[in-house]
């Protein structure tokens, strides 16, 4: 992982951890598990795009805020590079990755991570990415 990405993903948890530990009137931090929670993203992640929606998660909520950990079922559009004539992927396939998912109201801000299987000319590796949406 580049240091670029370290460091969002860890300003990004830092500002999370924040924002849930702030002084409110009910003081109460929400945590269950969710099955579905009606966020479609949209983003960037290895040189190409993904659309996901947030599927089984551990949410920690605070109204308006919530932070979800979890799998994130997704659709990656990604063009394969390959030497001319040689067989190449679909340019739209299913993925699983998995993820932190911030929301506020309706917009959504996500950190997720792929994994790349090792091919025979490269090794398998995580690659993390960013991303904003809705939630319903």
């Amino acid at each position: 992982m580049t240091n670029h990405y370290k460091k969002t993903i860890y300003f990004f948890a830092g500002l999370s951890i924040l924002a849930l530990t702030a002084k409110s009137q009910t003081n109460v931090i929400q945590t269950k598990a969710t099955f579905f929670e009606g966020v479609i993203v949209a983003g960037y992640v290895d040189q190409g795009a993904y659309i996901n929606c947030t599927g089984p998660a551990i949410k920690f909520s605070k109204k308006p805020l919530a932070i979800l950990v979890g799998l994130l079922p997704s659709l990656r559009i990604k063009k394969d590079k390959v030497a001319t004539g040689a067989t190449q992927n679909s340019v739209i396939t299913p993925n699983l990755g998995a993820g932190i998912t911030a929301t506020y109201k309706h917009l959504a801000i996500q950190v997720p991570v792929y994994y790349n299987a090792k091919t025979s000319t490269k090794d398998g590796k995580w690659n993390p990415g960013i991303g904003i949406g809705y939630k319903f």
